[in-house]
């Protein structure tokens, strides 16, 4: 049973025992591919969110007579993160990329994450990604849950959908 916010009643395990590589090796089997592919299938649907979004700015700068032509330059960030907020903060806990390959994140105390969470999980990725570029990945490859850098700094793990038991 869970909560409102989707964590585990009182009584369930808690804390990382719930989702433990030891026990259940087969939520985290392949998560760090799929998490690559689902990067790209993401950024394929943003790409084409990206081409309404600049026709309503486009329109918005003639009627504001060029002023509203200031929102391309934060355009492509607007567009991610409402998208990562909207997908991956909403019910299903995963992005279109992630549902497509069958992986959602939760939290380590078992709740879905919500909407400011995946956006600050997009913000500290981009920000990892550009300082640590692929290399990223290598901290994917050392640690027990297969958690990335701004996983283990949120507290948030990506598990295998098909083997999360019902409530979880």
């Amino acid at each position: 049973m869970s909560d409102a916010n989707g964590r585990l009643a009182a009584g369930g395990a808690r804390g990382p025992a719930l989702f433990d590589p030891a026990e259940r090796p087969e939520l985290y089997e392949g998560v760090l591919a799929k998490r690559v592919v689902a990067f790209f299938i993401d950024a394929i649907v943003v790409f084409l969110l990206m081409i309404p979004a600049a026709l309503i700015v486009a329109f918005l700068g003639i009627v504001t007579l060029g002023i509203g032509w200031l929102l391309f330059a934060p355009l492509f960030a607007i567009v991610a993160l409402g998208y990562v907020a909207l997908t991956l903060g909403g019910p299903n806990a995963a992005t279109v990329g992630m549902r497509t390959l069958g992986i959602e994140m939760r939290t380590l105390d078992g709740g879905r994450p919500y909407p400011l969470l995946a956006a600050v999980h997009a913000l500290i990725f981009w920000l990892s990604v550009s300082i640590l570029t692929p290399l990223i990945l290598i901290v994917g490859l050392v640690t027990e849950r297969s958690r990335l850098l701004h996983d283990l700094i949120l507290n948030t793990v990506l598990l295998n959908s098909a083997h999360l038991r019902p409530g979880e």
